[in-house]
């Protein structure tokens, strides 16, 4: 897959293939933006569930007070984001889509400032279909274009089935830059980098001190239907005690709710989020601790972004300065 550090590859884009196709065609390209599947009905994301865990702090979750003063503590912070488009021209019955994937590590500077960590932003950009099922033309004629291809294998008959493929695909190789990204990070770093989502997935720094992951979005609820009331009921500044969060293909790691400020009303985990950190390690006090780090970073608030009530300002520089270098 083609990958750059801090710069784009313009011939790669998906304008560029939707021209492409048109050309072959023998159409007009589409005029206005091409819609994406992470704004598409068809990228439906799979529905809320509830998941028992194992305490590996205390007997139950309950709530706990942070105790201590906040202070920052984390010196960079890691985001990625994707875009993945439903390029025009093939077949309707077998969608073709171009993702983009780019992600970096922002650090602290001395004067509070952000810089960009290790070279610059890392994307990647790809034709993502099920190949075999590709007409030969269209094919031969992206290839040769220079476009690189991603085989999502897809065997399915409905066309939503391999645009959820390719999405799945886009969503895979995001987080293969993230993980390649935290990777470096731990080789050489020891500072605690704040990682927005999960840490489970990232292979090795998942076992590391140096990263923590912050999720923001709870399509899963851990901890069990009595646990929720204890979550959803976190005043502000307050953790759950903390549990494993396990799964097959993915690291085993601690992980504790923390409400960072007063929900909306409206969505009853809005100023809540979940931690995750190196299982090995853990203790109530180092829960404690990152949980301080996080709640300091409640200033300066990320406005005008709509998810202020969970993101640090960090997080909303480093998707800031993604999306001026992926456009």
């Amino acid at each position: 897959m083609r990958e750059s550090y801090g710069g784009l590859h313009p011939g790669a884009s998906a304008d560029a293939a939707a021209r492409l196709l048109a050309g072959l065609a023998g159409k007009p390209g589409i005029a206005g933006p091409l819609p994406t599947l992470e704004s598409l009905d068809a990228a439906d994301r799979q529905p809320p569930r509830v998941e028992d865990v194992v305490p590996v702090e205390g007997s139950g979750i309950v709530p706990r007070a942070v105790p201590g003063a906040l202070a920052p503590g984390f010196a960079a912070f890691l985001d990625g984001i994707q875009r993945s488009v439903v390029v025009p021209g093939g077949r309707p019955a077998v969608p073709i889509v171009h993702g983009t994937v780019a992600a970096a590590i922002r650090r602290r500077r001395d004067d509070r400032g952000l810089e960009t960590w290790g070279g610059g932003a890392v994307v990647r950009r790809a034709i993502f279909a099920p190949l075999a099922r590709l007409d030969a033309e269209i094919r031969h004629a992206l290839e040769r274009a220079g476009f690189d291809m991603v085989d999502t294998e897809a065997d399915g008959v409905h066309p939503l089935e391999i645009l959820g493929a390719a999405r799945e695909a886009v969503q895979r190789s995001r987080e293969e830059v993230e993980a390649g990204l935290a990777t470096r990070w731990c080789a050489g770093q020891s500072a605690p980098l704040y990682v927005d989502g999960g840490v489970a997935g990232l292979g090795g720094p998942a076992s590391s001190d140096a990263v923590v992951g912050v999720v923001k979005s709870h399509r899963t609820a851990y901890g069990g239907a009595a646990a929720i009331d204890v979550v959803t009921g976190l005043d502000a500044g307050a953790r759950t005690t903390a549990f494993a969060v396990s799964s097959r293909r993915r690291a085993r790691v601690a992980s504790w709710y923390l409400r960072l400020r007063p929900g909306d009303g409206a969505d009853p985990f809005d100023g809540i989020v979940r931690v995750e950190v190196a299982e090995g390690s853990f203790s109530p006090d180092r829960a404690d601790a990152v949980s301080r780090w996080i709640l300091a970073e409640r200033a300066p608030v990320a406005l005008p972004d709509s998810r202020w009530r969970v993101m640090p300002y960090g997080i909303r520089d480093v998707e800031e300065y993604l999306r001026a270098v992926a456009r």
